[in-house]
């Protein structure tokens, strides 16, 4: 049966193809309610885009538990073979606007949320291990350098560049930006990363530093250049519709969740920072476990109530999974909520894409928005009302810290090239030579004094062939640019 045209409010709507005027010409009367409240719903139609991973797609599923982790962690999602959590998971990119082909090189997000009988757990991350930068300070100019020159409104190569040649920690991941996979073939054949080292906890009180890492099932596959932009061509929104068509076909797309696992001690004392996110941890040294599947089963309903609402963020831990000493972690602990805040309102987790699926109880009242305000219960603490009590076993474990309080760098190690000079040489030739054609297309745009010389000088550091190649590629000498 064919439902009855409502207001908003569900009074039933006459006429939805002429506005009430003044006789058959006009002028339009002020009584008209649905006219008045059409326009002024529709005025606020569009919500701030994200500030970061403004342009994306996703879809729902399932987590399902293939190897009880028990020993690492109590997370109950991680505890019971066979248990299936619902989830719901973002892809994006990093840079691109609302409008922006999907096919432009970037890196991807992949921004997952966990909907655990212990409350919402996000894990929210990228199709690369890596990042830029490691400190929140400098992520603001990071992502202004990826957006628009504030005088031409362009996008340009200058800023993007000034920036990486003057950020030396964002070598690593501009090899693998550069690289094949800036340009992934899909959402359903990239990998996706945690990209921070996160602390687990058992029921013995045990901790454990832990790498998150989904292998896509279906493989990893990129496009050349070539292909992207005729994928650009034919439809703007290309990585979007491909997940969309293949859910749709029932072609379920899936990832095997592994993870890394390193002892609490021998994690402080690993020959790289484990909580410096510009580096990796090696296979060697900690292989990767598995521990179960994620398969995406599920199309929007809505994509704007069910992916545009969608607010993950790192600060969604439950018990059994705590935040690591890293520094951008830290940082954005409090950025992505307060952007959410900013974003969706101050109840943004009242939005049905975001309530947990175990009912909420605290003390936080009121707000624009506020959908589950609590009824009658007491809204204060404490009180002799049997109001909702702490849980002292959600409690996080400590951690010691010493050292200054002032502004620093990473302890030790800040070497920022030999991970990227491993990967380079990790590459077959003809990656390599994609990867150097890449920047000589894009490097090569820059007209700001120093800047080639700076990064040239950087990529010769991670390898000599890798720093010659590009040099030679842009025309330059490889001996005057490192004797200077």
């Amino acid at each position: 049966m064919t439902e009855k045209l409502t207001t908003e409010t569900g009074q039933p709507w006459a006429n939805n193809e002429h506005s009430q005027t003044a006789g058959a010409r006009g002028p339009v009367l002020m009584q008209d309610y649905n006219l008045l409240e059409k326009l002024a719903h529709f005025d606020r139609e569009r919500i701030p885009e994200r500030v970061v991973h403004a342009k994306g797609a996703g879809a729902k599923g399932f987590f399902e538990l293939e190897n009880d982790m028990g020993e690492y962690t109590k997370a109950d999602l991680f505890n019971g073979v066979g248990k299936k959590t619902p989830v719901i998971l973002r892809f994006s990119q990093v840079a691109g606007e609302k409008g922006y082909p999907d096919t432009v090189r970037d890196v991807r997000g992949f921004a997952l949320k966990f909907y655990t009988q212990q409350g919402n757990y996000d894990l929210v991350g990228n199709n690369t291990p890596v990042f830029f930068v490691n400190d929140p300070l400098k992520f603001p100019d990071f992502i202004h350098s990826q957006k628009r020159d504030p005088k031409t409104n362009r996008r340009t190569q200058n800023m993007q560049w000034d920036f990486w040649a003057h950020s030396p920690e964002s070598l690593h991941q501009v090899t693998y930006l550069m690289g094949d996979r800036g340009l992934p073939a899909s959402y359903r054949t990239m990998n996706g990363y945690g990209s921070h080292t996160f602390k687990w906890v058992n029921q013995n009180g045990e901790q454990f530093w832990v790498k998150y890492h989904f292998i896509s099932d279906q493989g990893v596959k990129n496009m050349t250049a070539q292909a992207a932009e005729k994928a650009m061509s034919q439809d703007l929104d290309y990585l979007q519709d491909d997940l969309y068509d293949a859910i749709q076909e029932k072609n379920y797309p899936s990832w095997t969740m592994y993870v890394q696992i390193l002892p609490y001690e021998e994690g402080l004392n690993y020959k790289w920072d484990i909580f410096d996110v510009t580096k990796v941890i090696s296979h060697k040294d900690y292989p990767l476990i598995k521990v179960g599947k994620l398969t995406l089963n599920e199309n929007p309903t809505n994509n704007f109530t069910d992916i545009e609402e969608a607010a993950m963020s790192p600060a969604n831990f439950v018990p059994g999974i705590e935040p690591s000493p890293d520094k951008l972690l830290q940082g954005r602990l409090f950025s992505y909520k307060d952007a959410q805040r900013y974003r969706l309102g101050a109840n943004f987790e009242d939005l049905p894409v975001n309530k947990p699926v175990v009912p909420v109880h605290n003390y936080e009242r009121d707000g624009y928005m506020k959908i589950n305000n609590q009824g009658a219960e007491v809204n204060y603490e404490p009180n002799a009302l049997h109001g909702p009590e702490e849980v002292p076993d959600a409690a996080l474990s400590p951690d010691s810290v010493r050292g200054e309080t002032r502004a620093q760098p990473y302890r030790y190690q800040v070497d920022y090239t030999t991970q990227a000079g491993d990967l380079y040489r990790l590459m077959s030739e003809p990656e390599q030579e994609r990867l150097i054609n890449t920047i000589k297309d894009a490097l090569g745009q820059v007209t700001l004094p120093g800047v080639k010389e700076l990064e040239i000088k950087q990529f010769y550091e991670a390898d000599k062939n890798y720093g010659t190649r590009v040099a030679n590629a842009l025309g330059m000498n490889i001996a005057d640019i490192i004797s200077d």
